[in-house]
């Protein structure tokens, strides 16, 4: 049976709440371990900094080629089915890492990072607008909030799990790599990407398994028509291109996704490239995480009763911006502890971003959601794009004279300028984009 979100405000919420939330604790443990991954793939691949970076660029990119079919998808099954599938298609990505291992070709590891991103925006474009929907839209935030403890808490521990798992030993890996012969370095790679196994067959088996279960789970089936078709306005839309405050969301979420990806996925190689042991660097996306969870919960107590979802997206943007002027405006650790600082500033966008977009929607939430997960994409083209601006920096420098070491700690700190524009516009989305619900000024 079909409920609205206000019938099922009504009942116990307490255990969809919870499977939804372990799904979320499970793409969070997938997502992050990207931090490890990147100087993981660019030492056995021997890579640049922008091609180590397509490691994110492999996941969010599936945002785009599969958010719209999964939308069709998830109206064909249902969100309940549509997260189960998602698990297991998640299971058959990870699996695809044990032969990407044995092969040592970056195309195949990325294809397996692609496969699992399929999986994760399935589940995502279920999981999202579910949450969003099961209670009142202005608790939304709260909600969400509550599901990104859980997302972050597992990044943090897949990053510190996956970062002994894959970055034991890298240091002396690098160092030797300049000095060993071709056949020795063929060795200490092979070997090196031999450690991938086990976690990834390990995960598999955990994915699939929890795709089967989910199946009996006791969700509700909700859906957001009932109750949002019923507002003023809301039956006279035809198409949703009606909506702009929709498309200024998703423009939002696609530069925040960005700026997330920049702030997780770059620290422990921005932490290496400034001198810092990769033992220690493992570290440092647990320390943005942690940053994010603490704020989750500020917020989960915060909103909707003290603070509305708009001022929350507020005080973000403009934190980010001011810890972007501060990481340009520092060196060292401090510098790493601002890029951290970031989790503070990020953590709040996701959950008011969707409400403030969702709201109106009406019969048109699920392709409106599918158009928020396509967002996520922003997490594919700017982190690489950081990378880039980062080899052009570093290249520069060593042409007028900067030795390379110094040249690639300079360049990986100016280039965090990116992120300022990202948090600009969202700003301008807290401020003033939300509020645009139709085209005319009517």
């Amino acid at each position: 049976m079909k409920t609205s979100p206000t019938q099922t405000s009504k009942k116990n919420n307490l255990v969809p709440i919870i499977i939804i939330a372990s799904l979320f604790f499970i793409f969070g443990f997938v997502t992050w371990i990207n931090g490890a991954l990147i100087p993981f793939m660019k030492t056995i691949n021997e890579l640049t900094d922008a091609q180590s970076y397509f490691v994110a660029s492999a996941s969010y990119i599936s945002f785009v080629v599969m958010a719209l079919p999964a939308s069709w998808i998830l109206n064909k099954i249902g969100y309940k089915k549509g997260m189960s599938l998602g698990l297991i298609i998640m299971a058959i990505g990870a699996l695809v890492f044990i032969p990407a291992a044995e092969a040592r070709t970056y195309w195949v590891f990325l294809t397996g990072i692609f496969i699992q991103g399929v999986g994760m925006t399935l589940l995502q474009t279920a999981a999202n607008p579910y949450i969003t929907i099961l209670g009142p839209i202005e608790s939304g935030a709260k909600r969400i909030a509550i599901m990104g403890i859980a997302n972050k808490t597992a990044g943090a521990l897949g990053s510190i799990i996956f970062g002994a798992l894959l970055l034991s030993g890298i240091d002396e890996v690098n160092e030797k790599l300049s000095t060993v012969s071709i056949e020795e370095k063929g060795v200490l790679l092979d070997t090196m990407a031999d450690s991938v196994f086990m976690p990834y067959l390990v995960m598999a088996i955990v994915l699939a398994v929890l795709g089967l279960l989910i199946r009996k789970a006791p969700l509700p089936q909700v859906e957001a028509e009932e109750i949002e078709d019923a507002k003023e306005g809301a039956t006279s839309k035809t198409s949703i291109f009606q909506f702009p405050h929709l498309w200024l969301g998703v423009l939002t979420l696609f530069v925040y996704v960005g700026a997330e990806v920049i702030a997780g996925d770059t620290i422990i190689a921005y932490g290496i490239s400034l001198g810092f042991p990769a033992a220690d660097a493992k570290f440092f996306t647990t320390l943005t995480l942690f940053a994010m969870v603490c704020t989750y919960a500020i917020g989960v107590i915060l909103i909707p009763k003290y603070l509305k979802q708009g001022t929350a997206l507020k005080i973000s943007a403009t934190l980010g911006i001011i810890f972007s002027i501060c990481i340009l405006s520092t060196t060292g650790f401090l510098s790493v502890l601002f890029v951290a600082a970031l989790g503070v500033a990020n953590a709040l966008v996701w959950p008011a971003v969707w409400p403030l977009t969702l709201e109106g929607l009406g019969k048109f939430t699920k392709t409106g959601s599918a158009l928020l997960i396509m967002a996520i994409s922003g997490g594919a083209i700017i982190p690489p794009l950081y990378g880039r601006i980062v080899d052009a920096n570093k290249l520069e420098l060593i042409t007028s004279g900067v030795n390379e070491v110094e040249a690639l700690a300079t360049a990986a700190t100016h280039s965090y300028w990116i992120l300022i524009p990202c948090y600009a516009l969202i700003l301008f989305f807290a401020m003033w984009g939300h509020k645009y619900k139709s085209w005319s000024k009517k």
